[in-house]
Formats: structure tokens, sequence, C-alpha cells
């Protein structure tokens, strides 16, 4: 290891799209840091002040780096972008409407040693209740030692098992990236994917050998907002995402665990494809594109099953509820 690549420099990288409430924030809680050498942030075609309100947090322009794009290109293409305009040995992912809390990387920096990505618990909470930190939700497991990741580990910690409440995926996590093991195996963001590009580059790097390391939370706040993008997705969001684990199979040795965690990864996602597909069906009455998803496998049809049934009980209570009944 060089001494260029084990020194705490980092540069933080933001992309952000129509984030002019919380970007200063963002911008500022980096720029805090001691081990920052600069905040880069990616403009991707916003339509409000996110420019404005970034130039407003470095106005001699010595920490703060500024692209601005004319079109959106998603958020994995922008981070690339970020990528090929940074200089120091380690990256920091922040979403625009997230912040670090202080002394964050220093923290984390206390777990690096010889790792190449070193994620910490995230601190997960609701914009209404940004001021609760003490009752945030901690994403990542609730054990509070050190936990080397593995490819399997880490995809199986993907596979969505709650139907409701806060995000708890490993995907979410937003690591310090060691940039030499980027350039070494030339990995960058799928600028293809608008969902998900932070899980299949992550999981990229563990199948390339990467040492992903998850530590106690540091300070990373990750909020949860109405209008994130990870809650909005199209079907062809999820078909790409979707597809990602299979093209990660096809490259590598993988071993076997690591290829059955995989093949249950993309069923699950295409779990959720298939249900769009029926509700299409449904919408255009046509009975053979509502029936067609059932077929593809038993674990299909019994998720399929499930939904159905639960959206039936959800709209015969909001009709039961709906009436109005006479007092006796």
């Amino acid at each position: 290891m060089t001494s260029a690549s084990s020194s705490r420099c980092v540069d933080v990288i933001i992309a952000a799209w129509n984030r002019s409430q919380t970007i200063e924030r963002a911008v500022l809680s980096a720029l805090a840091q001691s081990e920052v050498q600069k905040v880069i942030v990616v403009d991707d075609g916003s339509c409000d002040e996110t420019g404005e309100k970034v130039t407003r947090c470095d106005p001699e322009h010595k920490r703060v780096i500024l692209e601005r794009l004319q079109t959106n290109v998603g958020p994995a293409a922008a981070r690339n972008i970020a990528i090929e305009l940074s200089t120091a040995p380690w990256l920091a992912i922040l979403d625009g409407d997230d912040f670090f809390l202080p002394r964050r990387i220093e923290r984390i920096f206390s777990y690096a040693s010889d790792c190449d990505l070193v994620a910490d618990r995230l601190l997960q909470v609701p914009e209404h209740h940004i001021d609760a930190l003490h009752a945030a939700r901690v994403v990542g497991g609730t054990f509070s030692g050190p936990q080397r990741l593995t490819l399997e580990q880490f995809v199986r910690g993907n596979i969505r098992k709650r139907r409701a409440g806060l995000r708890q995926e490993f995907g979410f996590l937003k690591p310090l990236i060691r940039r030499e093991f980027l350039d070494k195996h030339g990995l960058r963001y799928d600028p293809s994917l608008r969902l998900g590009e932070d899980y299949a580059l992550y999981a990229q790097a563990l199948a390339a050998g990467a040492r992903f390391l998850l530590v106690p939370t540091a300070g990373y706040v990750s909020v949860e907002r109405p209008d994130s993008l990870s809650g909005r997705h199209s079907k062809a969001d999820l078909e790409r995402f979707r597809d990602s684990d299979r093209r990660l199979m096809a490259r590598g040795a993988l071993s076997g665990r690591e290829r059955r965690a995989l093949a249950q990864h993309y069923v699950s996602a295409d779990c959720k494809i298939q249900w769009l597909t029926v509700i299409e069906g449904f919408k255009s009455r046509s009975i053979k594109d509502f029936l067609l998803p059932f077929w593809r496998s038993p674990r299909i049809s019994l998720y399929l099953l499930g939904k159905l049934a639960s959206e039936f009980s959800d709209r015969s209570l909001r009709l039961l509820t709906a009436r109005s009944w006479p007092v006796r």
C-alpha cells in the first residue's frame, strides 16, 4: 500500500437534482470534516436553485467544485463525472438531502486500515423528525462491532424482508471508497441504472476482491423524504436493476453460495416487476397479461397471490371505514 493511498484525505462527491432546500446543509457538513480535501457537486440538470446554493457555501471556490449539467443524466452517471474530477485517495459518497455529523470521517478512518470500502451504519430519520436523531433507525444491523462483509452477506442483506417501514438494505450504505481500488479494477457506477446503482457498484467491488468493512454508526444521517428517488421508479428501472445481477453472475469466478445469493436477489427484484405487470394487465383488461406472471415460478406466484390478498384486504378495510353507520 502506497503512502498516498493510505493518507487520510477525502473528496466528497454529491450528485444533486433539485435539492435547493437541503444541498447547503449537505455541503457544509462535508466541509466541516477536517479530512475533506474537496466537495465535488454535480448539479444534475436541476431546474431550481441547487447550483446557486452550492456556490454560497464556498464563495471563493477553494474547496467546492460545482459541475452543472444541462440535462439530467441520473445519479450513477453524475457520480462518475464527480469521480473523474476528484484527486484524493479516498472518495466519500453523500446524497444531496443527507448530511454528516461532526467528525464522521475521522471516526471511520479509525477502522479503515487495509480496507477498500468502509461504511458506517446509517442514522435514518424521516424528514419531519430530523431533530430527533436520538430516535433514528440504524441501517446495517444492530450489532456494535465492525463486521467484514462478503459478497454473499452483502447481496443477502439487500433482499427486503419487511413490507413497511424505513429501508434497511446494505445498498443504502454510503462508504468511504479507496480510489486506487476502483481504478485498478476499472470500476465505476453503471450509468444505465437509475435505481440500485450503489448496490451494483458495491457488489462488483466485492466480486473483484474488495475488503468491505461495516462499522458502528459514525455520523451519516440519511433523511427519508417523500420525493426521494429511491421511492419512485419505473418498471424499466427495476428491470435494469434486476439484470445487473445477471451481468455480475456472468462475469468472473463466483462460489456456489455467491451465485445462489445473487439468484435469490434477482428473483426478489423480479417479483416487484411481475407485480407491476399484473397491475398493467388489470388496467388494460388483458387476462393473458394479468395471468402470465403467475407462470414464471412458484415463488413469484406465491408473492403475487400475497400481494393480491393484501390489496383486497386493504381495499375492503377502506370501504368499511368510509361508510357512515347509523348510531343506534
